[in-house]
């Protein structure tokens, strides 16, 4: 290659999943049973009555062709009446914008919000996507350290100790990726109105919230007066709906921001496809109960796995887990996360990723996701871990 890639590009790490998947090639037994614990996706398949209503669609010329950049006025709509109900908040449809994945959700917020130079603040540990798209956007993340006694609940003091004149976002995810823990709606409220306080926003990313236990509202936010004036949510109904591969994000924001962000988005996709569109309504509409289900059901796997995972002697600690994941101390003293990731890889066809993707200071930790391990594997995968040699 000639010509040259930015600075800033070069020095952001490789994907990590990606990376993972790599080294599956140097699997010490190939023959044995792969057991992916990777990626966080659903295991499970779209609703049948969903994908029965979209193939009904496929013959509609206008399928085909482009909605406006924010997405079409039913589907927004739509999704006003759900923040209604999920959030008992005040949503109007000129605050949404439908989106290719939570993770375009993201990056329209920050060029948005952000220019070269500006600091967001960043609980850690942290979706490593969202750092990685900060780096490259030249945009400075300031670290907020992971409290293992906590179980990583962040802290507003921590949080405000670490605002300066070039703050311009607080970022929170959740439920965390990568630790499924659920930040207490009271905790989000302080911190809403510490970015009130020192006019910054608070972006959250919800992509998990459908996975809450017991479907508790995620938050009072949307009820707050004024929310939009300093609260950006972005979320994927492509989890919620195990539609991951339909890139079904949807973000909301100020009317306001929303005018300046489609410069953006007009810039980059002009829009979300109609199909997913079209999706997602569907999906709002008509599958509470399948959604209920699907939450259940990960309650349970996730129930299971913990129960297995700390009963009698296990070398790998469970430090903290909900719904789609598992946070876990790794027993090997020298070894960083990634390597024992690596030879877990190699040596037990186990996938998981190492914590150091998720921010500084996290070499100890392994993320462990759920979505793709079943009731019937789970008592195999934690004999894996079990069974790894020190």
């Amino acid at each position: 290659m000639k010509y040259s890639v930015s600075a800033n590009i070069r020095e952001v790490n490789f994907p990590p999943i990606s990376e993972v998947q790599g080294w599956l090639r140097h699997r010490r037994n190939p023959d044995e049973a792969l057991i992916d614990l990777c990626q966080a996706v659903p295991s499970y398949p779209p609703a049948p009555q969903l994908v029965q209503y979209l193939h009904t669609l496929l013959d509609e010329p206008e399928l085909a062709r482009y909605s406006p950049d924010e997405g079409l006025a039913e589907v927004r709509e739509i999704l006003c009446r759900h923040y209604h109900r999920i959030y008992s908040g005040h949503v109007q449809p000129e605050e949404v914008c439908l989106t290719i994945g939570a993770s375009q959700a993201f990056w329209l917020a920050m060029v948005t919000l952000c220019q070269p130079g500006d600091e967001v603040i960043v609980q850690v540990p942290y979706y490593f996507d969202h750092v990685m798209a900060l780096d490259i956007l030249g945009v400075r993340s300031v670290f907020v350290p992971f409290d293992e006694e906590s179980g990583g609940i962040p802290s507003p003091r921590a949080i405000s100790s670490r605002i300066t004149a070039r703050t311009r976002a607080i970022l929170l995810v959740s439920p965390s990726n990568p630790t499924g823990f659920v930040t207490p709606s009271e905790i989000l409220g302080e911190i809403f109105s510490l970015a009130r306080k020192n006019d910054i926003a608070l972006v959250l990313d919800e992509t998990y919230a459908a996975f809450i236990p017991g479907g508790a509202r995620p938050h009072a936010l949307f009820a707050e007066p004024r929310w939009a004036d300093h609260f950006i949510h972005l979320t994927s109904f492509g989890k919620t709906f195990a539609l991951t591969g339909y890139r079904a994000g949807v973000l909301v924001a100020s009317e306001e921001f929303l005018h300046h962000a489609l410069k953006a988005q007009d810039s980059m996709v002009v829009c979300a496809p109609r199909i997913t569109q079209h999706a997602i309504a569907y999906g709002v509409e008509h599958l509470g109960e399948w959604v209920v289900a699907n939450r259940e059901m990960m309650q349970r796997r996730h129930d299971l796995f913990v129960a297995e995972f700390t009963q009698g002697s296990n070398p790998f600690r469970l430090v903290a887990s909900g719904s789609f994941f598992a946070w876990v101390r790794h027993p090997f003293t020298g070894h960083t996360g990634r390597q024992v990731a690596r030879l877990l890889a190699e040596e037990a066809s186990l996938l998981v990723l190492g914590g150091e993707s998720f921010g500084p200071g996290l070499t100890a930790y392994l993320r462990i996701a759920l979505g793709n391990l079943s009731d019937e594997r789970i008592p195999e995968a934690v004999q894996r871990f079990r069974d790894f040699p020190l």
